[in-house]
């Protein structure tokens, strides 16, 4: 069904969603362009947007960053539609032709993030750009472009939960014909098997699935609100929004995807694959936020590529100065060594024999 009517538990009025933003005739054939394609393309463009405003504070050829801007995108599209492709080879394996239509729904955003880094860390080696700078910059402008890329789930009516009750949630025709296409993901087995209507128990019991869709991107926009007061009076090290992006999202995935019916799983096993990531990712992330955090309050110095300093760090910054200061002093020190009460050093040995010759002449 391209067109459905959607609605919310608490809301009389019913929403028409279509899957086609656009179609047009291109030599004899029907072209759709689909809302998941254009709202997904809409939240790229808003983060690369972001990453190119703080690239340019930041002082980063603005050109490098549109060579990273391109091959991470190739890089990240194929990411998440690969992973998404092995993670549902039993069925992709024998409709090889449905791997390519990606606007049709399928992309994995793990796989996306992983896809997208790979290139952009071999444009950085190539270009000499400071990789963990680049990070911090993906990390807010990933929660942009996921905040409202989820939306394209929403015009798809996918990447939803599981029953929520009467008091909040949505449903519509295609999440009812999902729900028996799959009845043991709701519980249902037991009812059809005995022969029951679908519809006619859903609508008896004024049921409804978790919007998960709306969850998660409500999450990730709460999320750049996070980053940006990060990056404006707490960054202390490069890679720091970075590590912080993967806690805050990370555990919003781990809970969120535990709601979900269409999962990826680990195969033969009845783990969720995002869940395990999102929880390694936080734990990883985690403990190293933690860590440079410590290091830093130990060591403070200057964020690389960014001219900025936390005033809070003015006088750790001041005190690491003279420390350093005392180190090169120690240095010089022990480059001068005195005998019989003169200097003999070889580079004080050197300017006398440097002023010698400038006497004679």
């Amino acid at each position: 069904m391209d067109t459905v009517l959607v609605r919310f538990a608490g809301i009389a009025k019913e929403f028409s969603v279509s899957k086609t933003l656009a179609s047009f005739s291109f030599f004899g054939n029907t072209v759709n362009i689909r809302w998941y394609g254009a709202i997904i393309a809409f939240g790229f463009l808003l983060a690369a947007l972001l990453g190119g405003r703080i690239a340019y504070k930041w002082k980063i050829s603005l050109d490098k960053m549109v060579d990273v801007l391109i091959y991470g995108t190739f890089g990240g599209v194929i990411g998440a539609r690969l992973f998404y492709v092995f993670s549902r080879w039993d069925y992709y394996g024998s409709h090889p032709g449905d791997i390519v239509k990606i606007w049709e729904g399928g992309l994995a955003i793990y796989g996306g993030i992983i896809g997208g880094l790979i290139c952009a860390f071999i444009v950085c080696k190539i270009e000499k750009i400071n990789v963990l700078n680049l990070l911090d910059m993906v990390g807010i402008s990933l929660l942009v472009g996921q905040g409202i890329g989820r939306w394209g789930n929403f015009a798809n009516q996918e990447a939803f939960g599981t029953f929520t009750g009467k008091h909040f949630g949505m449903m519509s025709d295609t999440v009812i014909e999902y729900i028996k296409a799959n009845p043991a993901d709701f519980g249902l087995s037991e009812l059809v098997k005995n022969g029951g209507d679908v519809s006619k128990y859903i609508a008896d019991n004024d049921l409804y699935v978790h919007p998960t869709f709306f969850y998660e991107s409500v999450w990730c926009l709460l999320g750049v609100a996070v980053l940006y007061i990060v990056l404006r009076k707490f960054r202390l090290f490069s890679g720091q929004m970075f590590l912080t992006y993967g806690v805050w999202y990370g555990m919003e995935r781990a809970v969120v995807e535990g709601m979900r019916t269409d999962s990826l799983y680990i195969s033969g096993t009845s783990l969720r694959i995002s869940q395990v990531i999102s929880m390694l990712l936080v734990a990883v992330c985690g403990v190293l936020l933690v860590g440079f955090i410590i290091k830093f309050k130990k060591n403070p110095k200057p964020v690389e590529g960014v001219d900025f300093f936390p005033e809070k760090t003015a006088k750790e910054l001041e005190e690491y100065e003279k420390k350093q200061m005392r180190k090169a002093i120690k240095q010089e020190r022990k480059k001068v060594k005195i005998a019989g009460g003169k200097i003999v050093s070889d580079q004080r040995k050197q300017k006398e024999e440097e002023n010698n010759v400038s006497d004679n002449n």
